[in-house]
């Protein structure tokens, strides 16, 4: 969620029942702490704040992160040995994001109070394997016993109710609130996922990093690039710097790298967060007595 989800986005998921994060990836640290501490202002129930290791400031992020009294931090990209015992020990609750069984049980055997299992459908950075939701939730879900939170391709209720038929304690949701009023993506990438349909978004530049990405002229430079046999050096130049605030942030569709979801086919509208969230759990409500679970 870098360059969409800020203090306005994470205060309304709060404010509206479930957990706002703050997306740390795209923040400088005290872009962070001014974020912190007006999300603080704008809601009185807990957030959290999701932190990509590997950033060369993380010590910085994360004495902030503790500065300002955040209680919930979701990690992600790196080793999650390298900071739960120092977060726990400043009375902070870990939850790391993982792809598959294997990053699963090391993150638990790193002492993670809850595990984020994020399948292939995912937007932004996802796991090498390709392995679906579908299929990663009931295989990450026999091999752990702390809490699990499903996460790629859910943005409906019914998609809420599957994956934790599955074995899912909860869900974590991110495309669908892209395209929220409180999200601080621009309005031309907001509609660019509206308008999205199935087969518009694709798993690309594994090499550096998976990223899924919506199909526009950068993107098409990507696989031309491709039919070269190109070098990692090569797909480093060619992504460069900030593209992803290029295209997300500032509205650049045609050279931005646009970071979504496969469910984007789904999302048809742009709504406040509080209409998201409701219409999503009075659906799970629904397909719940529906189905009898």
């Amino acid at each position: 969620m870098v360059w969409n989800s800020g203090w306005r986005l994470a205060s309304a998921a709060s404010n509206s029942g479930i957990l706002g994060l703050i997306g740390a990836g795209s923040m400088y640290p005290e872009v962070l702490r001014e974020h912190i501490q007006k999300c603080k202002q704008a809601t009185n129930k807990p957030f959290g704040v999701n932190v990509p290791m590997l950033y060369p400031n993380i010590q910085e992020i994360m004495d902030i992160i503790v500065e300002e009294g955040v209680k919930i931090v979701f990690t992600s990209a790196g080793n999650p040995k390298t900071w739960t015992t120092w977060l726990q020990e400043r009375g902070i609750t870990v939850v790391h994001v993982v792809s598959s069984v294997k990053f699963a049980l090391k993150a638990q055997e790193a002492g993670v109070d809850a595990i984020v299992a994020e399948g292939f459908e995912a937007g932004g950075h996802n796991g090498r394997d390709e392995t679906t939701t579908l299929t990663l939730i009931p295989m990450v879900k026999e091999h752990i016993h702390i809490p699990l939170i499903a996460a790629g391709g859910i943005a409906t209720g019914k998609a809420m109710l599957a994956t934790m038929i599955l074995g899912a304690d909860g869900v974590q949701i991110g495309s669908r609130f892209v395209a929220s009023e409180e999200s601080s993506a621009h309005e031309a990438f907001k509609k660019m996922v509206v308008d999205a349909k199935e087969g518009d978004t694709q798993l690309t530049l594994k090499e550096l990093a998976p990223v899924r990405l919506l199909k526009n002229e950068f993107f098409n430079q990507v696989q031309e690039l491709y039919k070269t046999g190109p070098t990692t050096e090569q797909l480093k130049n060619l992504l460069g710097r900030a593209r992803a605030k290029k295209g997300m942030f500032e509205g650049d569709l045609v050279e931005g790298e646009l970071e979504i979801g496969q469910i984007s086919g789904l999302i048809h509208d742009i709504k406040p967060v509080s209409k998201i969230v409701e219409d999503i759990l009075s659906e799970y409500e629904s397909a719940k007595k529906q189905h009898l679970f």
